[in-house]
């Protein structure tokens, strides 16, 4: 019974490691055409999450949690849409609208301010902004629902005048607190307006790139991470959290000033710990600091969430090398759980990874023209460590196996001793129970009679 089990056991781990293996060098991404493998599956493991009060239980969390759950969900759905012919297209705009309705009431309202401005702030009405404009860029011109065409120009009214009246590019999130990346996504909704609608918004889209340029991190010449709210001077470092997100947004914003910053990003901040893999690190190299509840624990100074939203801000840069090595780094270490009609990573344990990961994998502009690929600064030969490690690993069950097994063979004959067909036949020896006995034995003679004895003296 031991010996079976462990022989089960060697299987399991064999089959774990060669999986491990194809989940490797099978291409986990698919640029900016088809769909990306499995997302689908992610959306649906997200829906049935959502309807069960993931977003309830992500909003304990963190103070966005509800917020973000939703919001990526839908933005997911708009990105495969685009990917789809105009006329199959209606599974992606019900989705994306049931998210944005999520967003647009008060529990999605429920951690913001209506007293900023503008109300609400600008992390709330960048980012629903940016998912409206999702929605009506799945639907023909002629058919948008006017409805929505008239809250989404409100609503860009309502930014445009935020910016164009505020003396900082960054606008308060928060009472208080300002963060570049909020405004980032506002802006690139600004510009989606005028892609979709006349335009109107040119120059306060400029106005604000010169506050940026003005306003960078002098450590690194990257959009800092947190900002003073009256003034936009940094008040904290360029960190990878926001730097990949801002990332995602700038290139619909200035394709060639979110070039230069994605070069110095990907110079400061991708990093391959251990040599086994790529990965981002939260502050940029030759600095350190703590994690908090954006860049989640950091293990040897790397943001698994900075990770994964890395992956589709290369794919929007055209750097096809990192975003297909991040996504096979993924595809391993994220223990992927696979059915016909769902998949889910880390067991399903942490829907909000998901959705980011979803999100990521379908990153495409939707202003720019998509941007010339970038040379591969990232090595095919990364995988060359852990291919190794998993090869060992699903071999090193079977070597006990195999011993044991040679052990319970008979031993070899010694060097010319006969073989058993050469051998002289044994002399069969009877046993006591096979030796006959004659029919009649004779009795031993008795003592002499005394006529014997008589007749003998005669």
């Amino acid at each position: 019974m031991l010996r079976w089990s462990y022989l089960l056991l060697a299987v399991v781990v064999t089959a774990g490691a060669a999986i491990g293996v194809v989940r490797l060098v099978v291409p986990a991404t698919a640029g900016p055409i088809a769909d990306p493998p499995g997302v689908r599956r992610q959306l649906a493991f997200l829906r049935a999450e959502l309807d069960g009060g993931a977003g309830e239980v992500a909003q304990q969390l963190f103070p966005e949690g509800y917020f973000f759950l939703h919001t990526l969900y839908g933005l997911s759905w708009v990105e495969l849409g685009l990917r789809q012919p105009e006329g199959e297209r209606g599974t992606a705009l019900r989705e994306a609208r049931w998210a944005l309705d999520r967003l647009d009431s008060p529990t999605g309202r429920q951690p913001f301010s209506p007293d900023l401005t503008p109300s609400y702030g600008v992390f709330y009405r960048g980012w629903t902004n940016w998912l409206r404009g999702g929605v009506l860029s799945l639907q023909p011109g002629a058919s948008r629902e006017p409805a929505e065409l008239a809250r989404f120009t409100e609503d860009s009214v309502a930014l445009g005048t935020a910016f164009d009246t505020s003396t900082s590019p960054y606008l308060p999130a928060y009472p208080g607190q300002a963060w570049p990346v909020d405004s980032t996504v506002a802006v690139a909704s600004l510009r989606l307006h005028d892609t979709l609608l006349p335009a109107r918004f040119g120059g306060t889209v400029d106005r604000w790139l010169a506050g940026v340029r003005q306003r960078l991190d002098p450590a690194t010449g990257l959009l800092p991470h947190r900002v003073d709210p009256t003034s936009g001077t940094p008040a904290e470092g360029a960190r990878a959290t926001s730097q990949s997100m801002i990332l995602r947004f700038l290139v619909d914003v200035d394709p060639a000033f979110a070039r230069e910053q994605y070069l110095g990003f990907r110079d400061r901040f991708v990093t391959t710990p251990l040599g086994l893999g790529p990965a981002v690190r939260e502050y940029p190299a030759g600095t350190s600091g703590a994690g908090d509840v954006d860049s989640g624990p950091l293990l040897l100074g790397v943001s698994l969430s900075a990770t994964v939203v890395t992956l589709g801000a290369a794919q929007v840069h055209g750097d096809a090398a990192l975003a297909g090595a991040l996504a096979n780094y993924g595809e391993l270490a994220g223990v992927p759980l696979e059915t016909p009609w769902t998949k889910r990573y880390a067991f399903g344990a942490v829907p909000i990874g998901d959705a980011f990961l979803a999100w990521s994998k379908t990153a495409r502009p939707w202003v720019a023209e998509p941007p010339a690929p970038l040379p591969a600064q990232t090595s095919g030969w990364w995988r060359l460590p852990l291919l190794a490690l998993l090869v060992l690993l699903g071999a090193a069950p079977w070597p006990p196996l195999l011993l044991a097994r040679r052990r319970r063979r008979p031993a070899p004959s010694p060097p010319g001793a006969p073989s058993p067909a050469d051998a002289p036949s044994p002399v069969k020896v009877p046993s006591p129970v096979e030796v006959s006995l004659p029919a009649e034995v004779p009795s031993p003679p008795g003592p002499p009679s005394v006529e014997q004895l008589v007749e003998g003296d005669r």
